[in-house]
């Protein structure tokens, strides 16, 4: 009996490129930030966001991330031929992003300067995938988080903004649910029947707690979208640091949750 043609209704990927996109896990070392983007104090890698994309879209396809910082994944959107929507709330990364895109010569790009909680406002229209990543929580306010000294000495961001609007400042991990989850909410409205929407996120640790920010997000969005799975994001190019050595046991975290959600 002969096998049947392979019909791909998702991607332009071949047979073998999607089973590896299958595998629930995978290495991804970023490379180097680009000058022009490394005032944002979290950029999301280009690369990553690329492998993503080309597995939820075809070519021509809309790609919305409605927290996109300086632009990354709007980047990799247009370099893959899809169009590209955008949404920022501070002025300074969208107007990189604005320089970003414009850039790489291709005209199919929209960014919103706006809290996306307004997307509704901007008759967008409606696309066929979502990438973003949110600020986790409020953490690059810690001290001594990250490389926040050695930023600060550069005179780079060490955090988002002194924006009341912008999630990343709110104090109360249940009040950053509360005001993050509509965002993903509004964004799923836009997007089309059957279509995905990705969050890359991890659990943070805070004050010697663990909060599940990954699996919580996974739960609440989980409400209005199907959360269909999971791959884990792993780096193995980090420095190790000695938490709690010789007292307690405490991870040095390398791995984000990649969450996909279908419409249904």
């Amino acid at each position: 009996m002969p096998k049947r043609p392979f019909v791909n209704r998702l991607n332009d990927l071949a047979r073998r490129d999607w089973l590896l996109f299958q595998k629930s896990w995978f290495v991804h070392n970023p490379p180097p930030r680009s000058a022009d983007v490394r005032l944002h104090p979290a950029k999301f890698p280009e690369t990553l966001a690329g492998e993503f994309i080309g597995f939820f879209t075809k070519a021509g396809e809309t790609v919305l991330d409605p927290m996109m910082g300086t632009g990354s994944a709007l980047v990799a959107a247009l370099e893959m031929g899809r169009r590209a929507v955008g949404v920022e709330l501070q002025p300074k990364y969208a107007a990189i992003a604005q320089e970003r895109l414009a850039a790489v010569g291709a005209p199919d790009y929209r960014v919103v300067c706006d809290d996306a909680r307004n997307l509704a406002a901007h008759d967008i229209g409606e696309v066929d995938y979502v990438l973003t990543s949110p600020p986790y929580w409020d953490m690059l306010r810690m001290k001594g988080w990250e490389t926040q000294k050695e930023r600060a000495q550069q005179g780079l961001d060490v955090h988002y903004s002194d924006d009341e609007r912008d999630v990343g400042n709110i104090e109360d991990y249940e009040r950053f649910l509360e005001e993050l989850v509509p965002i993903y909410r509004v964004a799923a409205e836009h997007l089309r029947p059957k279509r995905y929407l990705t969050i890359i996120v991890k659990n943070v640790k805070k004050g010697g707690t663990i909060y599940p920010l990954a699996w919580d997000l996974g739960r609440r969005v989980g409400e209005f979208l199907a959360l269909k799975d999971e791959r884990i994001w792993c780096q193995d190019n980090q420095r190790l640091a000695p938490y709690g050595m010789g007292n307690a046991w405490v991870s040095n975290t390398m791995h984000h949750y990649c969450l996909q959600f279908r419409k249904a």
